[in-house]
């Protein structure tokens, strides 16, 4: 690295479209004479990625902000900070949600970005570490707070109603590795749930053209890419947008066109849709995911409730009956498919009754993959001024009540694939971490309960791969033993073994056959 160019740090925080952001800023930085670093310390900017969905991970993003400050201040019995010269911006969902309020909060920080800003960053970020130097200075010149100048304001910029949507041309490093990709296709959210802000953060729903995704697509799966995976607020939404504005014309639904075109593309490879909605869940839809060989057999359908009442205060378009009737059409066109839901407890209002209700449904339904958290006030939001508060230790009680019944079910269904030969994506070989996240958790050295309580012991020999129902990050993994060191990144026939809760054990098959 020369020592002229600025050295970049980055944390980022969220979920994977929050990632997408983070790849594009540092792919504006390269194009800039800036060079990176994964290590903190050796870096002179710090950016750190905000998320502001829930209340958990506004908590850990401030958790970040202020650790990272802390390097920076000497202490109160005057021990000499790390780094008092580094810069530290701040970009994302936070800023964009408080652009008010957090420099009076935070004045270690250097400069706020909010969404639309991702390109702008190196010039953002020049005069973040400008900033800091003339703060050092004063602080040197005038070591007494109190005789010291005001400090200069750090920066914020945030457009107050984004607008911002990336293109194929747009610069971006890659984060995820490379065999497999999350193309987000839209930005911004229509929905009125009452729980959310994402509206109000990304602003309205925006598409970008078929054919720039298309672009995209090719370059990943020309690099060696396996899993394309898209996002959105809302994928199954995808399109409404352009067709409303005359810039798209198409005889099919428009997300249902982009998956059907995004799978007839050449390549061996997998295509994910992840984030629908069940409002906008079409049969054309529904016949591409189960017609085309390359679109997995998953479907993410987010529904927060069953109950019509919780329905209703949560501001959710799709009735119970709607809902019920979605899930046994998808069930009936899409055979084998993996169903993948979240729901949130503790919401304001739900009985124990209505919680009940939502119990019911999830042992009726049998999910293969269930997603749950209690619920959080976000300020500006309908909810957070609803009345019927649930305590915090009900919405705690209520969540391990309800992610038991699903640990029972993902474990009877896991035990059903034993003996059954499946297709994975094969990552990397396990890593001492996890061999010893499995002691941390279990109490046994790389050991952990299987699908009858005996105990299943994991050592170096295996490696992480998934199955076509488990997305990353989110889902379970399916641990395999000995495999060929040339099929890392690449797909392999397994026969499964044994199970635990939500994870395979599973050795190599018969090899693929040549397509």
């Amino acid at each position: 690295m020369e020592k002229d160019k600025l050295k970049i740090a980055l944390i980022s925080l969220g979920c994977a479209k929050n990632l997408v952001d983070s790849e594009i800023i540092l792919g504006a930085l390269l194009q800039h004479d800036m060079v990176l670093t994964a290590d903190p310390n050796d870096a002179d900017v710090l950016l750190i990625n905000t998320c502001s969905f829930i209340q958990s991970a506004q908590e850990e993003s401030i958790s970040v902000i202020l650790e990272a400050g802390k390097r920076q201040r000497d202490d109160d019995n005057g021990v000499q900070s790390e780094h008092p010269e580094q810069a530290i911006v701040v970009t994302g969902c936070l800023p964009q949600r408080f652009p008010d309020d957090l420099p009076g909060l935070m004045p270690e920080i250097d400069a706020f970005m909010g969404v639309d800003q991702l390109e702008d960053a190196p010039e953002i970020i020049r005069g973040a570490v400008e900033r800091r130097r003339k703060v050092l200075e004063l602080c040197r010149q005038y070591p007494n707070p109190r005789k010291r100048p005001p400090l200069p304001p750090a920066r914020m910029q945030v457009t107050r109603r984004p607008v911002y949507i990336h293109t194929a041309k747009t610069a971006r490093l890659e984060l995820t590795p490379k065999h497999f990709s999350y193309l987000k296709i839209g930005e911004g959210c229509n929905h009125a749930c009452s729980f959310c802000a994402i509206p109000r953060i990304r602003g309205s729903y925006r598409s970008r053209m078929p054919e720039d995704i298309l672009a995209e697509a090719r370059a990943s799966i020309k690099n060696g890419c396996r899993e394309i995976d898209l996002i959105s607020q809302d994928t199954s939404w995808y399109g409404q947008d352009l067709i409303r504005r005359k810039k798209l014309e198409s005889e099919i639904n428009p997300a249902a066109y982009l998956l059907k075109k995004v799978s007839a593309l050449r390549g061996d490879f997998w295509v994910r849709l992840l984030y629908t909605h069940p409002a906008h869940w079409t049969d054309e839809l529904i016949e591409v995911m189960a017609k085309s060989r390359k679109a997995v057999k998953y479907v993410d359908i987010p529904l927060q409730h069953i109950h019509p009442v919780m329905l209703e205060r949560m501001g959710r378009r799709t009735p119970e009956k709607q809902i019920r009737a979605l899930l046994d059409k998808i069930r009936e066109r899409i055979p084998g498919v993996t169903i993948r839901t979240t729901f949130i407890v503790g919401f304001p209002g739900e009985t124990e009754e209505y919680f009940q209700s939502l119990m019911d449904f999830v042992k009726e339904q049998r999910f293969q993959k269930v997603g749950a958290f209690t619920y959080s006030a976000q300020e500006g939001t309908r909810a957070a001024v609803m009345t019927g508060t649930v305590p915090e230790a009900v919405k705690r009680k209520r969540l391990e009540r309800l992610m038991r019944l699903q640990r029972d079910i993902s474990l009877e269904q896991q035990r059903a694939m034993i003996g059954k030969t499946l297709k994975v994506l094969v990552e990397r070989p396990i890593t001492e971490n996890e061999i010893e996240g499995v002691e941390v958790a279990n109490g046994e050295s790389g050991r952990t309960r299987g699908s009858m309580g005996r105990l299943l012991s994991l050592d170096s020999s295996y490696w992480v791969a998934r199955g076509a129902g488990d997305a990353p990050d989110v889902d379970g993994r399916v641990y395999v033993r000995d495999v060929p060191e040339e099929k890392a990144g690449d797909f392999l026939e397994v026969k499964v073994t044994d199970c635990r809760e939500y994870d395979l054990l599973a050795e190599p098959a018969a090899p693929l056959k040549q397509k």
